[in-house]
C-alpha cells in the first residue's frame, strides 16, 4: 500500500539528517550552509540571498533539531511555521513562542535566534524576497483593511521602513493549515510545476491570513510604539465619532501630546488617520455589500456626501459610484 503525501512528508520531516544526529550527540550548533552563505560584521551573522534563491523564488529548508541556533539576520523575508511541537525564539531581543499550526512573519533585516528544538518539535523555514509578493496586491489588502494593519504592514511595502515581526494563532484555521501542508508538500516532496504552485500558493496564504488576522496576533517589539498602537486601535474602534477630546480623554494624554505623538509615527494629523479609517471602512462596505452610498457615507461618520467623494476619490483614484461599477454591483 502506497503511504498519501502527508504520511510521506511525515516521515521525511520526522528522519533524522546527518547533521541533526551529530547536533543531539554533541548538542552544539553545526553550519548548515556553505561559508560564502553568510557575512560577518560588527559579531554579527548574515544570512545572504544568493544562495537560497538559486532559480527559485520561496526557499524551505526543515530547522534542524537539539541545538540552539546563532543569532543571525537575513535580506529576505521569512515565514516560519510550526508544523509540530514547539519553539523559543528572540525576534530582535524580545521572546517569541511559537506553537503547532502558529505562523511567523519576519521582515528583511531582523535578527533572531532559535532555541533547541526536541525530537517531536518540526520547524520550517520558508524565505522569500519581497518580488514574491505584489506590492499592488499587498496595497490593495491594505486599503480594505485598517489603520493598524496598514502601520504594521509597512515593512513589507517599503513604507517608513519600520521593521517589525507578526506571529499569526492560525492552529485552528482549517484552511490556512491545509494551504502551508500543501506548500510543503509539494517543495520536499517535488514533482513536475511544484516550483510554480509553491509560488501561486503563497499570495493564497497571505490572503487568509490577512482574512484571519486579529491585534493579538501583532508582537511589536519597540516600545516606543506602544502609545501609536493603542491610539490607532482606538480610532479602528470610534471611527465614526471620536475626537482628539475624546481620546486623549479617555487615553489619558493631554490633547496637543496626543496630536503630536499622532504626527510624528504616522506623519497624519489626528483627522487625517480618522478620515482614513472611515473611507477604509466605506471601500470595504462599497465592496462587500449592496448599501447606497449615500447609506455607507453616513453609516461611516460622513455628514457631507459630497466631502464624502471627494476624499474618496482623492483616496483611492476613483470616485465611490466606480467602485461599484469595477465590483459588478
Amino acid at each position: 500500500m502506497i503511504d498519501s503525501p502527508i504520511d510521506q512528508l511525515r516521515e521525511k520531516l520526522f528522519q533524522l539528517t546527518s547533521i541533526e544526529k551529530e547536533q543531539k550527540v554533541k548538542g552544539t550548533h553545526l553550519q548548515d550552509i556553505p561559508n560564502y552563505t553568510t557575512s560577518t560584521a560588527d559579531g554579527k551573522v548574515k544570512l545572504l540571498d544568493k544562495y537560497f534563491f538559486q532559480n527559485k523564488e520561496i526557499y524551505m529548508s526543515k530547522h534542524d533539531r537539539f541545538a540552539d541556533y546563532p543569532l543571525h539576520s537575513h535580506q529576505f523575508f521569512e515565514i516560519n511555521y510550526m508544523y509540530s511541537g514547539s519553539c523559543e525564539q528572540f525576534v530582535d531581543g524580545y521572546p517569541v513562542t511559537l506553537r503547532q499550526g502558529e505562523l511567523l512573519l519576519m521582515d528583511a533585516g531582523s535578527s533572531h535566534e532559535i532555541k533547541a528544538l526536541g525530537e517531536e518539535d518540526i520547524l520550517i523555514n520558508m524565505l522569500f524576497r519581497n518580488n514574491s509578493i505584489s506590492i499592488q496586491w499587498l496595497n490593495s489588502v491594505k486599503q480594505s483593511r485598517s489603520l493598524l494593519f496598514d502601520f504594521l504592514l509597512n515593512s513589507i511595502t517599503g513604507v517608513n521602513n519600520v521593521r517589525d515581526y507578526i506571529l499569526f494563532h492560525v492552529s485552528d484555521v482549517n484552511h490556512i493549515q491545509n494551504i502551508m501542508k500543501q506548500m510543503i508538500i509539494e517543495y520536499f516532496l517535488s514533482k513536475d510545476y511544484s516550483s510554480e504552485l509553491v509560488g501561486l500558493y503563497l499570495p493564497i496564504l497571505f490572503t487568509e491570513l490577512v482574512r484571519n488576522y486579529t491585534f493579538s496576533d501583532f508582537k511589536e517589539p519597540y516600545p516606543s510604539n506602544t502609545k501609536i498602537i493603542s491610539i490607532l486601535r482606538l480610532i479602528e474602534e470610534n471611527y465614526r465619532d471620536v475626537t482628539l477630546s475624546k481620546a486623549a480623554n479617555q487615553l489619558g494624554y493631554n490633547k496637543n501630546y496626543l496630536s503630536n505623538v499622532v504626527k510624528e509615527k504616522t506623519g497624519l494629523t489626528f483627522t487625517q488617520l480618522v478620515t482614513k479609517q472611515r473611507l477604509y471602512r466605506a471601500r470595504l462596505l462599497l465592496d462587500t455589500t449592496n448599501q447606497t452610498i449615500s447609506a455607507i457615507a453616513q453609516d461611516v461618520g460622513f455628514t457631507n456626501k459630497t466631502y464624502f467623494y471627494e476624499a474618496y476619490k482623492k483616496a483611492f483614484n476613483r470616485l465611490p459610484s466606480e467602485e461599484r461599477t469595477k465590483q459588478g454591483l
